[in-house]
């Protein structure tokens, strides 16, 4: 067995438990989420400054959702490994406004939507590639995935919209043809109190009252995995702990 693969059945593993444990809680609590239900959370494999090596070894392992940061790195791979069914490219680095197109282009997810600017050229340059393929996979699959990044700490550093902003923003991405409005994504800052992922529980069951395509929370990294999950994430981003140190 290789080291890609023993390391993403242990996350796997780690998955399955926090998700037992928090569907049961729930259960006790008389409280039946969809977004805990035991076995409800994808992992996204953070493939970024990793080879496309390290990809195809990951995905011989069965791992379909991968997560890129920098664009330009991104489609070098994407391009080398287009011949692989079923993988799913996940954009979840911050977003410059001439990096758009390509973004449209070439994913299928993008985590990190925080202006109202941004959702309305992606949603532009996507239908312009939908109107000049004839690629037959698109068709009802061809919007693209969207979470809003929600800068829940208030850090300075990292991109996302406060809480106060999300609604507006959700009702941008929601009027958008191209766009599917899937749900929120947060990075909380290194050891946050458990008050920011409740908050972003609370934040995206609110969301899901108002749209029906709401279901995903991406949340938790490999040392939060357990929080996050706890707290309704339905997706979380593993880097490090499945492709080894980054290069």
């Amino acid at each position: 067995m290789n080291k890609i693969k023993e390391n993403i059945e242990k996350i796997k593993q780690q998955i399955d438990q926090a998700s037992h444990a928090t569907y049961h809680a729930n259960n006790q609590q008389g409280e039946f989420l969809s977004s805990n239900r035991q076995n409800s959370v994808t992992l996204l494999a953070v493939s970024k400054t990793k080879p496309a090596s390290a990809v195809v070894q990951a995905y011989l392992a069965g791992q379909r959702d991968f997560g890129e940061n920098y664009l330009q790195e991104a489609v070098e791979k994407i391009t080398q490994l287009s011949h692989l069914p079923e993988l799913c490219w996940h954009f979840i680095g911050p977003i410059q406004s001439n990096k758009t197109k390509q973004i449209a282009k070439n994913f299928t997810w993008v985590h990190s939507v925080d202006r109202a600017k941004v959702a309305i050229r992606l949603n532009s340059h996507r239908n312009e590639y939908l109107s000049e393929t004839s690629d037959e996979n698109y068709g009802q699959d061809s919007a693209l995935n969207i979470c809003l990044q929600v800068n829940i700490s208030e850090e300075s550093s990292k991109s996302g919209i406060l809480a106060s902003e999300l609604f507006s923003l959700a009702e941008v991405v929601n009027n958008c043809d191209k766009l599917n409005l899937r749900g929120l994504m947060a990075i909380p800052e290194k050891n946050a109190c458990v008050a920011s992922y409740a908050q972003m529980q609370y934040l995206f069951k609110k969301l899901q009252t108002q749209y029906p395509t709401v279901d995903t929370l991406s949340m938790g990294m490999s040392n939060d995995l357990h929080l996050a999950i706890t707290h309704g994430s339905t997706m979380v981003r593993i880097g490090t702990a499945i492709f080894g140190k980054r290069d």
